[in-house]
């Protein structure tokens, strides 16, 4: 808190918002400015309340703050407010109270002056940047899934399991429906109950990556393991093995699209209809898919082949897999961590 009131009256309101600690220091401008910039800097985490304080002492607080690695948010919405607010990493302007000044140099403006305002727009925040990172995430481990199978089937000498034309199909087609889905998923109701993450946090760290790898072998097995049993237990040929591989590969990524909207809480408990935008896209992803094989014209294009009744319920069983895997995964790391978690693959 940053006032130009007295400090005794500073400190009153400041006990009743509960941000003033029996052990906590508050300062009047002038003795802010008996101190340098390395003794405030050293003691600023122990000062809750300034009082009587300057648009110099305001800037020099939130520099202070900074310097410690501190990501942080100013409101002000006098004039004598602007320094601080456009030094701070996030400036807050007033929007009925606030002068012209301060809003031009302010990052957000609440339009209705209240407080709790701000902890809606970080919520929002949070939640944007999660949606972000399901989308990000189903992406790569499609992609990194239809990389695998191309590979183990050239290690293990077989066929080549699925055409170029097939593979940018499931890319542009049956992908991105769902994605665009997870783009606008509810957001988690645990968001804020979160820490902050620190500012230099990547979207893809090191534990992403190894689920990225998982989930990703997880889609390549299915493809390929129903391109070997038609191939080789069926023996039903080359194009109809292909066709098998590239309906599995499709349909186990819409699968795997429920898995990325909660790195710890099952789908069950999110609910499956929960996500309307997501139940109507895999459909739409998966009848387009059906189109392709059943469809001659885009048969002919694809070099598929309509696919029996027993084909397809094993492909059904195959492109379930993922999502039971994960399901299992979720499970395992729910119990040891004894807690639903957050909506993020934390390091």
């Amino acid at each position: 808190m940053i006032t130009g009131d007295h400090r005794n009256t500073a400190v009153a309101i400041a006990r009743q918002l509960g941000v003033f600690a029996p052990d906590s220091l508050a300062l009047s401008g002038e003795e802010v400015d008996n101190l340098d910039d390395q003794a405030l800097f050293e003691k600023v985490d122990r000062i809750p309340v300034y009082a009587r304080v300057s648009p110099e002492h305001k800037l020099r607080i939130v520099r202070a703050w900074r310097r410690r690695g501190e990501v942080v948010a100013m409101t002000g919405d006098g004039v004598n407010d602007a320094p601080a607010v456009k030094e701070a990493s996030i400036g807050i302007a007033m929007g009925i109270t606030g002068t012209d000044v301060t809003k031009e140099v302010a990052d957000m403006v609440i339009t209705d002056d209240n407080f709790a305002s701000i902890e809606a727009a970080v919520e929002e925040g949070r939640g944007i940047y999660d949606n972000i990172q399901k989308f990000i995430h189903y992406l790569l481990s499609c992609n990194t899934g239809e990389i695998l199978v191309m590979f183990a089937a050239s290690l293990i000498g077989l066929p080549v399991p699925l055409l170029p034309i097939q593979i940018l199909w499931v890319n542009l087609a049956t992908d991105g429906f769902p994605a665009l889905a997870l783009g606008v998923d509810p957001f988690d109701p645990d968001v804020m109950d979160r820490p902050p993450r620190p500012s230099n946090a990547s979207v893809i760290n090191r534990a992403r990556i190894q689920a990225l790898l998982l989930q990703g072998s997880f889609i390549a097995f299915c493809s390929l393991m129903a391109f070997l049993f038609v191939f080789k237990v069926e023996s039903g040929g080359l194009v109809r093995a292909r066709t098998m591989a590239f309906f599995v590969l499709a349909c186990s990524q819409l699968f795997h699209a429920y898995n990325c909207r909660h790195p710890l809480k099952s789908i069950f408990q999110l609910g499956i209809f929960s996500n309307r935008n997501l139940v109507l896209a895999s459909g739409l992803s998966f009848l387009l898919q059906l189109v392709v094989i059943y469809l001659p014209p885009l048969a002919a294009i694809f070099k598929t082949e309509p696919l029996p009744s027993l084909d397809l319920a094993v492909a059904v069983v195959f492109s379930s897999f993922p999502l039971w895997a994960m399901e299992m995964a979720k499970a395992l790391k729910r119990r040891k961590s004894g807690e639903s978690g957050p909506a993020v693959f934390q390091a």
